[in-house]
């Protein structure tokens, strides 16, 4: 959970909240499929729970947040360039929408998918 104050009470903000945007803005991103979990923890909870946001972890830290995102992408395309827009939309997003400082975003490529050449 993330905390602002200001001059009227204090805002807090979930990390659900802030995945739920972060997953909306990577899913957007041209190349993106998909978003798998990233952990034991995340399979088990998407397992019992369909509309959970998997495939984005949240970490506060003192000065803003760091995002991890675990991505399929569509083959052929340049993995650099789908993961650095990737990572620019969901700063972009997470910071205009919730007003954290977003510090880093790891995006992590766990599988590619390859289309019907139909």
């Amino acid at each position: 959970m993330t905390t602002q104050e200001n001059p009227l009470g204090s805002i807090y903000i979930l990390s659900q909240a802030i995945r739920t945007v972060a997953r909306n803005a990577a899913l957007q991103s041209y190349g993106v499929i998909s978003l798998l979990p990233g952990n034991i923890g995340e399979s088990v909870t998407r397992f019992f729970n369909k509309d959970a946001d998997f495939g984005v972890i949240v970490k506060t830290e003192e000065d803003g947040i760091s995002l991890e995102l675990n991505l399929v992408i569509e083959y052929g395309l340049r993995i650099k360039t789908v993961t650095d827009s990737v990572a620019e939309s969901v700063k972009y997003a997470v910071e205009k929408t919730m007003a954290v400082p977003v510090k880093r975003v790891d995006v992590h490529v766990r599988g590619l998918r390859v289309s019907n050449p139909d």
